[in-house]
């Protein structure tokens, strides 16, 4: 990557190296995925951690994709996430 700009390269860079995402992991139809919370209620999927080889080739799970999710507390394993895709 090329970048022209008469600004210095501290002012261009910085805070560059210090951006640290937060994503969560959310368990939908047997598949667990890594995501970006956008808000409290949705989420954009970043990649899939544990799912079938054919899961990767459904578009509606594909990275970038936007899912809602609505956060509970399951009984046998606390601080979960129970998404409604």
């Amino acid at each position: 990557m090329t970048l022209y700009t008469t600004m210095p390269m501290e002012t261009v860079w910085d805070g560059a190296m210090t951006y640290t995402p937060q994503f969560v992991e959310i368990e939908i139809n047997g598949m667990l995925v890594q995501a970006a919370p956008i808000d409290s209620q949705r989420a954009v999927i970043v990649r899939l951690l544990r799912c079938e080889l054919s899961d990767y080739l459904n578009p509606a799970y594909a990275p970038g994709q936007q899912i809602c999710y609505f956060p509970a507390v399951q009984s046998n394993q606390p601080n979960q996430f129970s998404p409604i895709v």
